[in-house]
């Protein structure tokens, strides 16, 4: 399994930018997803996170008190992607962004495994 994020770039303060993340591999089970942010010289923090739901109930989701009210996380599953909206940004979002996701391979007895993406790079100038 891989993940692959892009959609990173410079941006202005106030801005918007959009990441998608997209898994590819031998996947049964798209299970939580997630985003995290290192910005230079700090430790990696989760930034959004979205479960699987139900049928009758879409994904919950999760999200760092920072960006509350202005980052949404979605997923398509049908795509194997998901998405972080990422409104309003401040200089203080600027970090490496790395897709996160718990992925079951081998049927549905199987609670999944954790992989990374690559990380993109968002800069938010003032």
């Amino acid at each position: 399994v891989q993940l692959q994020a892009s959609g990173g770039g410079l941006v202005q303060a106030g801005g918007s930018l959009r990441l998608s993340c997209k898994a590819s591999g031998s996947i049964f089970r798209l299970n939580a997803l997630g985003w995290y942010r290192q910005p230079p010289g700090k430790e990696r923090a989760l930034v959004a996170r979205i479960d699987s739901g139900t049928m009758i109930r879409p994904g919950s989701t999760d999200y760092a008190d920072s960006v509350k009210g202005r980052f949404t996380i979605s997923r398509d599953n049908a795509k194997n992607m998901w998405y972080l909206q990422m409104n309003r940004l401040k200089p203080e979002d600027t970090a490496v962004y790395y897709c996160n996701a718990d992925i079951s391979t081998s049927g549905p007895y199987d609670y999944g495994t954790d992989y990374w993406g690559k990380g993109t790079q968002v800069t938010v100038s003032s």
